[in-house]
């Protein structure tokens, strides 16, 4: 069953198809236009429909008998409908229990084949109406999902906001800088000065005896 769940309805369409409508073919315009849509007549399951043909088709167009009246209430129909196939029931069992061979077994039957498929039929005209009442609670859940995502981005957002103030916040007016601080900075920046003096100073005597020597073999 597990197996059965994870495929799909409907076939994959194939490769050669689906290649053409690449983005670069579509931003280029050529990827195949979809086919036009059907103006005549067409074939279905072996029956013939038109374009005009209403969703739910009249009783009449398939060659059933309607037994109730145009202009009739769905609720009290069907309970009415209902009521119809238990009697016809009960009447079929009667029919078999005192004279199966009879043909009114046979009759019984096709009242029966009958009241099913006006109870159907009644039932099949609600179709569109569930069709929207599944598409509108498939849209409220969308939009419930997404308001609590945005309420849950908001909720961080604040968070993060008091986060900032609150460091801000902690973050004194007079900063004093430590006097121990101070002075042993004082002291390795003067210390500093004094190695490169010594440096210097170390630089200048060994230039001035290079000189000297210079000086000494000239004359």
């Amino acid at each position: 069953m597990a197996d059965s769940q994870g495929i799909s309805a409907f076939p994959m369409p194939p490769m050669n198809y689906v290649n053409n409508y690449t983005d670069e073919n579509i931003k280029r315009g050529k990827a195949p236009l979809p086919p036009p849509p059907i103006q005549d007549s067409y074939s279905m399951f072996g029956a013939q429909f038109t374009s005009d043909d209403t969703i739910i088709r009249p009783l009449e167009a398939s060659g059933c008998r309607r037994l109730y009246p145009h202009n009739y209430d769905h609720k009290r129909e069907l309970k009415k409908l209902n009521h119809s196939i238990l009697v016809n029931f009960l009447d079929l069992l009667d029919v078999l229990i005192r004279a199966p061979e009879s043909p009114k077994r046979t009759e019984k039957l096709e009242d029966l084949n009958l009241l099913f498929i006006n109870i159907h039929h009644l039932i099949n005209e609600f179709r569109p109406h569930q069709a929207r009442e599944t598409l509108r609670v498939m849209l409220e859940l969308q939009r419930t999902k997404r308001t609590e995502i945005a309420q849950k981005f908001q909720e961080h957002y604040d968070k993060v906001l008091d986060l900032i103030h609150s460091a801000i916040n902690a973050i004194p007016e007079d900063v004093t800088i430590d006097s121990t601080l101070l002075t042993e900075s004082e002291t390795l920046g003067q210390a500093e000065d004094i190695k490169s003096e010594a440096m210097d100073m170390e630089a200048c005597d060994s230039l001035d005896t290079m000189m000297c020597k210079i000086v000494d073999e000239m004359t």
